[in-house]
């Protein structure tokens, strides 16, 4: 190869090498000035001159200013979570409630909770002003409501903390109780009323079967003496006829009773019957 060749190679390589390097740099530039924004999500960019940008960036692949601008990505999505609080009743009673949170950001004023709370807002804030809640509504019931009134205790709560966390710029979904216990001594002294229940039902029980009983009683009484009567005037009326009668049936229970006897035995003779037992044959 010739000496001008070689010079010319040389050029072409260098030009080469002097174009990858700054095709690296600019892709690392372009690579550094590129951001992309998941579903779910939104942005918020810190700029170096202005501060927070008031504007949240919406999903996609977006441009920034490399060192000038940062990117914060926030999840926007509603997201549980669970509170537990020890508090006392109205009663004076101690209880322990687990309450389940959702709630999201405002997306509306995700500038003003990045600059305020920073990206864990939810636990910055819920915990605190959760328990705040849950201790200010639990001293408005009685142990026995908080059990029997659940639903409006759920609502109560719900109502308060979502006014609470919209100072925030927090969004409150919903609110439920999962959880609701009471100390030893209460759960003792609600057992020992469940039991003085049953045994006032029984109580009442036993009075009603006995006045059922009593009323039998009176019913029965007055039907026999309603019998006795009425048989005491068919025998006035029908003289001695019936009480033959009764002689008679009763003499045919008396014989039929007799003849189911394997000890018995009938002897006829004439008008009369000899009756003899054959005990020990």
């Amino acid at each position: 190869m010739s000496q001008p060749a070689a010079q010319q190679l040389q050029q072409l390589l260098g030009r080469f090498a002097r174009g990858a390097v700054f095709l690296g740099i600019g892709g690392s530039v372009l690579q550094t000035s590129l951001y992309t924004v998941d579903g779910g999500e939104r942005a918020v960019m810190y700029d170096r001159l202005q501060g927070v940008l008031p504007a949240p960036v919406g999903e996609g692949t977006h441009f920034r200013i490399p060192w000038l601008q940062s990117p914060s990505v926030m999840d926007i999505r509603t997201r549980p979570r669970s509170i537990s609080s020890v508090t006392g009743t109205k009663d004076l009673q101690m209880v322990n409630i687990t309450m389940r949170v959702l709630s999201k950001p405002d997306v509306e004023e995700l500038a003003v909770i990045f600059k305020n709370l920073g990206l864990d807002w939810d636990e910055r804030v819920l915990p605190s002003i959760g328990n705040e809640i849950i201790k200010a509504v639990a001293a408005q019931y009685n142990a026995e409501q908080l059990l029997t009134q659940r639903d409006k205790v759920s609502r109560n709560v719900r109502d308060s903390l979502t006014k609470r966390a919209k100072e925030f710029n927090i969004l409150v979904d919903d609110v439920a109780i999962t959880h609701l216990s009471f100390g030893t001594e209460f759960t003792k002294a609600v057992e020992a009323k469940q039991v003085a229940q049953q045994e006032a039902e029984r109580a009442r029980f036993v009075v009603m079967k006995a006045e059922q009983e009593r009323k039998a009683a009176v019913i029965r009484a007055e039907g026999e003496s309603e019998a006795a009567r009425l048989i005491s005037e068919a025998t006035k009326q029908a003289g001695s006829g019936l009480i033959e009668l009764r002689r008679i049936e009763a003499a045919k229970d008396i014989a039929g009773t007799m003849s189911r006897n394997q000890n018995v035995v009938y002897l006829p003779g004439g008008n009369q019957m000899l009756l003899g037992l054959n005990a020990g044959r």
